[in-house]
């Protein structure tokens, strides 16, 4: 029975993390794809970029919105016990599923974001302490150096160090998943680091007003 519901709950993971929050109001409010503009990306950053402040913060918090929620799902079910290894790991596993769904969301043909507000919206409902620093990080970074690609990155390197030197997690599955987040932070970014090698990667004018 165990495992019926669990599949459930990470397949609805994933659907929540689908929701293509920068495409559909990019469709809705302001008639274009904002795929097909920008960087490309059905992202928070892209959508501060591409259409301004009023559109990019209701994307941004949607998105940390749903990777948190995704988390949440686990109070729902009645066979993981708050406080083990297992409950954690079913945490992981909802908030992977939900960033597989922003990263390849169903509803728009598997073309999204690089999930990272939604990858904090996950380490916010798991390990909050962490993730409240790693925004810290990344904050200073962007003051400093105005990418947004690259404060991420920079974040996502660090954010191990938090977890295993700093809060000395001993989760092993919350441990190999921090690493793994710097891994999938540089693979979603690959083309930003390329831009930034070749000095070509656009600084955040997150201020500015749409033209």
């Amino acid at each position: 029975m165990q495992i019926y519901s669990d599949i459930i709950f990470i397949v609805i993971a994933y659907l929540l993390g689908s929701i293509p929050t920068a495409v559909w109001i990019g469709k809705i409010f302001y008639g274009i794809d904002i795929r097909e503009h920008g960087s490309g990306n059905a992202g928070a950053t892209n959508t501060f970029r591409t259409l301004g402040v009023k559109a990019g913060i209701p994307v941004l918090l949607f998105d940390v919105f749903k990777g948190w929620a995704a988390v949440k799902l686990i109070f729902f079910s009645a066979f993981h016990i708050y406080g083990t290894n297992d409950y954690i790991d079913f945490q992981l596993m909802l908030g992977i599923a939900a960033l597989v769904g922003h990263i390849f969301p169903i509803y728009v043909g598997f073309r999204g974001g690089k999930g990272v507000a939604s990858l904090l919206g996950v380490v916010l409902s798991i390990h909050p302490y962490s993730a409240l620093v790693a925004i810290g990080i990344f904050l200073i970074c962007l003051l400093i150096t105005r990418y947004v690609s690259l404060s991420s990155i920079i974040t996502g390197f660090t954010y191990p160090i938090l977890i295993i030197l700093v809060f000395k997690v001993t989760t092993l599955s919350l441990c190999v998943f921090s690493l793994v987040i710097a891994i999938l932070l540089l693979f979603t970014h690959q083309k930003n680091i390329e831009r930034l090698i070749n000095k070509e990667e656009s600084k955040a004018k997150i201020f500015k007003k749409r033209q």
